[in-house]
């Protein structure tokens, strides 16, 4: 008799499609670390109204339009900088559209006024990709000249002549949604294993000062393949995958109140920030109405929503105050928080213009709250929202 399988056994794999719904191969490199996959896998059941001759249910037949949905939840840990990007990158690039951009680093000449720098070659960077340095993420405001950048905030301790500027991976919102494939591999390997194949992000929530810093992924997914019922070329796979190779895994978890915020038109930061969530909403859905198909056919993105929700500690700090005079007068104010506090465990978002809404007073406990709902980022051309790593 086979005893019941442990919740813990479970490993899941993401990569970018070549195509939509064409299930991508993986490697032991795309597996991600994740607390939770949630799948849901329905087919449109319409009422039969033909008289039967009696009040028995006599079935469905097979074929109807399959509906499926995911919801994935992991957190930020260290990555391997050989590795590139992170290998919950794939998700990244799903919900914001922009294939990752990559700093390789450099060298520092000087620093100008704070927020300029200048490096001793020439720096390749372009307008929002970030940079890292001494366990501090920024990113670029403005090009100066090849050798010279100005970024959004200063760092909390100006850089000496000659620091080193780690590498980056910083990913951009775009017009189009690519899709990727979540793999779900179990214990022991006569268990059912699946794969979502047409995984497009729909709703990306990242938590701020939780136990850890989380990210939720959830969406519309084209198809569900699994190892019991898999057919020949579904999901473009002549035979459902075996898990690749088990080798030594390892990373760090980085805990959730660790890192910066800076917030309001002359960059200041804030040490009173209790809580946050960033919320990015692309307005996903299938192409599923077409005749002839019962899954959906591509992506269709709706527009772009970027919200951020967050609680402060009320106070009479001059950065407080003109973030309420900013919520009053509905003037939009560059955020930034930066997750984490060293290299290779730094996770950073930025919005350039966010709109703060008038806070709510919480005076429930012993100190004031000043509590942001619904506060919308704004932009000119696919600039609301950037992540990045490094």
């Amino acid at each position: 008799m086979a005893c019941y399988i442990s919740s813990r056994n479970n490993r899941f794999y993401t990569s970018l499609e070549s195509g939509y719904g064409i299930a991508a191969q993986v490697t032991e490199a795309n597996r991600i670390p994740a607390v939770r996959l949630a799948m849901h896998h329905q087919q449109e059941l319409p009422e039969r109204r033909d008289k039967t001759g009696g009040r028995t249910f006599i079935g469905l037949p097979p074929g109807f339009r399959k509906r499926t949905s995911f919801e994935l939840e992991t957190f930020l840990t260290s990555w391997s900088e050989p590795a590139g990007e992170p290998a919950y990158g794939p998700l990244f690039q799903a919900a914001l559209g922009g294939a990752p951009v990559f700093f390789s680093g450099g060298t520092l000449q000087s620093v100008t006024g704070e927020t300029q720098l200048t490096f001793l070659a020439p720096h390749g960077l372009v307008a929002d990709q970030a940079i890292e340095c001494e366990g501090e993420l920024r990113f670029v405001d403005a090009i100066v000249d090849p050798v010279s950048v100005v970024i959004n905030s200063p760092f909390r301790k100006t850089p000496a002549q000659a620091s080193l500027i780690g590498p980056t991976v910083t990913y951009l919102p775009a017009t189009e949604l690519p899709s990727v494939s979540i793999h779900d591999y179990w214990d022991p390997q006569s268990a059912v294993q699946r794969i979502l194949a047409g995984c497009g992000v729909d709703r990306l929530r990242i938590g701020v000062n939780g136990d850890f810093h989380a990210f939720r992924f959830s969406g519309i997914a084209k198809d569900l393949v699994d190892s019991a019922t898999h057919t020949a070329n579904q999901a473009g796979l002549v035979s459902f995958p075996t898990e690749p190779a088990i080798g030594e895994w390892n990373y760090t978890v980085v805990p959730g109140n660790l890192g910066q915020a800076w917030m309001g038109n002359v960059p200041s930061e804030f040490f009173s920030l209790l809580e946050a969530e960033i919320i990015l909403d692309n307005d996903l859905e299938g192409r599923h109405h077409e005749f002839g198909s019962d899954t959906p056919q591509c992506l269709v993105a709706g527009r772009r929503r970027v919200e951020m929700n967050f609680r402060i500690y009320g106070n009479d700090e001059p950065e407080t105050t003109a973030l309420y005079q900013a919520a009053r007068q509905r003037s939009p104010i560059p955020i930034m928080l930066q997750l984490g506090q060293q290299g290779s465990q730094l996770c950073g978002v930025y919005m350039k213009g966010v709109v703060p809404t008038v806070p709510e007073f919480d005076d429930r406990d012993k100190s004031l709250q000043w509590r942001f709902s619904g506060s919308r980022a704004q932009g000119t051309s696919n600039d609301e929202l950037v992540i990045a790593f490094g």
